[in-house]
């Protein structure tokens, strides 16, 4: 067999793109495979889909077991109109035929999931929970929108006058009938003259409420990773308390040596100190010193600085027989 290097690397590299891109298919489809997504699918029917989207959470006593998979208009004779949602139930929990689904508030940005209440005996008819064993939730965005078309529409003039007519005609009754309806005729005439404040408040409910549903991705991102922060902070509580705690036990152990050897150190600080002050009282020698010899250091490596070997020259030796130059040279 010929080793790689001798091959032609076009095919080995258009086999490696096409493994890389079979394994990329793969990890975005393993959730699909009967084998890893042993789930089963259930349907329910709501009379209203109340904001319910596919990939909403499905819980069971508040545990996530599944995924909402569809929400389809479904049109039955004799009910009308019904909101049909496929869920995909992950593990074993049996789906008894008495089962009931309920779409609940999950935060307060309106985003449900779908709570069932299984029961264990029974088989569950054509694997649906039909529409009278299922409940929606008030939206509150659109009970405020809901509730400023209708403030809009009402004739606060002939509501009032309304009220005059009633309080005429039971001027006549018991007192407290007659108190009730003077205190609605005041609580009219109230509402009367603050219409225009009313008006402008639920006016600015609505716009709030609808920036918010609007902004609601990004506000349920931010609260998400608030979460996740939070979560971190909580997961590495242990590593911090760990942290201080090794810091006291050194600072306890430094304590300690320091205690322990505060006799040595105690006499070496003061020699330490007495050597400093001998050194700062002959600074001025030493300078001159070190401005001495640096010719002679000069000289001295200029002398070693020919080879492996030194040459020196010796002059103004005088004997007996007058001036002598000496010259010598040999290995180091």
């Amino acid at each position: 067999m010929r080793p790689f290097r001798e091959r032609n690397p076009l095919p080995i590299g258009i086999a490696g793109v096409l493994v890389i891109l079979l394994l990329l298919v793969f990890a975005f489809k393993i959730g699909s495979l009967p084998i890893i997504n042993s789930g089963h699918t259930v349907y329910a029917e709501f009379a209203d889909a109340a904001s319910l989207q596919p990939g909403a959470n499905v819980r069971i006593s508040g545990v996530k077991v599944g995924k909402v998979t569809s929400v389809d208009l479904d049109y039955i004779p004799g009910q009308g109109n019904l909101v049909r949602v496929g869920m995909k139930v992950n593990g074993g929990p049996h789906i008894g035929a008495e089962t009931t689904a309920n779409i609940k508030i999950e935060t307060l940005l309106g985003t449900v999931y779908v709570a069932l209440n299984p029961t264990v005996s029974g088989d569950l008819a054509n694997n649906t929970i039909p529409v009278d064993r299922t409940t929606t939730p008030t939206s509150i965005t659109e009970a405020f929108i809901g509730l400023g078309e209708r403030a809009g529409k009402i004739d606060v003039k002939q509501l009032a006058k309304s009220f005059d007519v009633l309080a005429d005609t039971f001027k006549d009754t018991p007192g407290d009938v007659h108190a009730s309806l003077v205190g609605l005729e005041k609580v009219s005439r109230a509402i009367a003259s603050r219409n225009n404040e009313l008006t402008s408040l639920l006016g600015k409910a609505n716009d709030v409420t609808t920036t918010i549903a609007n902004h609601d991705n990004e506000i349920e991102r931010l609260i998400d990773d608030s979460s996740l922060i939070l979560q971190t902070i909580s997961q590495q509580r242990d590593v911090v308390h760990q942290l201080l705690v090794s810091t006291a036990q050194l600072a306890k152990q430094l304590t300690g040596l320091v205690a322990e050897n505060r006799k040595v150190i105690g006499p070496a600080l003061k020699q330490l100190e007495q050597t400093l002050a001998i050194l700062r009282a002959n600074q001025r020698q030493l300078d001159q010193t070190i401005h001495l010899a640096a010719p002679f250091v000069r000289d001295f490596v200029d002398t070693l600085g020919n080879g492996r070997w030194f040459e020196t020259t010796l002059t103004n030796l005088t004997n007996s027989a007058g001036t002598v130059k000496l010259g010598n040279s040999g290995s180091r």
